[in-house]
């Protein structure tokens, strides 16, 4: 059974009336949906889900997500965090960081080009790069996630890694992740304006 729930029209997963889910709603798969509410529960895990919903209702429509990061680590006892920011974004992670440390948290910033490791490094050749014939150094999101780790940072905050770059940090990073902003370099890292013109403006480049 594939999931196509971004082109439901019946949303029972929202109105709660299980009655009218689609043949192919998730929401079938019962046990799965039992293993997943087990996990919430999880001494562990509890709190740190609960204090996520807890800054949804508290800053609704009131916090931007800048703000709602400080507050839900305050919630959860976090003291130290780290952030892992693109070069091309140095100016926002300052902010973000002096937001950050301004509601009393302690801050280990660590940019993508940490190591200036060549792109040949993963065998980048000079005709694939942003400028060829030029020395370019390739992200290093794997060190920053271990820089962050050594740290022993209690939670991560993602501010433009490039995709699969950001991947790569997520699957390295011991500690919870979180993403302040998403790099587009070509709508000012609003990326959700190409779907909001997918039919008109952005038809011809999405």
């Amino acid at each position: 059974m594939m999931y196509t729930c971004a082109s439901c029209q019946i949303h029972a997963c929202v109105s709660g009336d299980k009655e009218k889910m689609p043949k192919n709603c998730p929401m079938h798969k019962e046990e799965l949906m039992e293993r997943a509410k087990a996990e919430y529960v999880k001494p562990e895990y509890r709190d740190f889900y609960k204090n996520s919903c807890l800054v949804e209702s508290e800053g609704y429509c009131q916090w931007p997500r800048v703000k709602e990061i400080a507050e839900f680590c305050k919630k959860n006892g976090f003291t130290k965090i780290g952030v892992a920011f693109c070069t091309g974004l140095r100016q926002e992670a300052k902010a973000a960081c002096e937001i950050f440390r301004n509601h009393g948290l302690e801050v280990v910033s660590v940019m993508c080009k940490t190591g200036a490791m060549p792109k040949e490094t993963v065998g980048v050749t000079e005709e694939e790069k942003v400028r060829p014939g030029t020395f370019e150094v390739m992200c290093n999101p794997v060190a920053q996630a271990m820089l962050l780790n050594e740290q022993k940072t209690q939670f991560n905050v993602v501010i433009g890694l490039c995709v699969g770059h950001d991947s790569m940090f997520y699957k390295y990073s011991e500690a919870m992740c979180t993403t302040l902003v998403t790099k587009d370099r070509v709508l000012a890292h609003n990326p959700a304006g190409a779907l909001y013109c997918a039919g008109s403006y952005f038809k011809t480049r999405v």
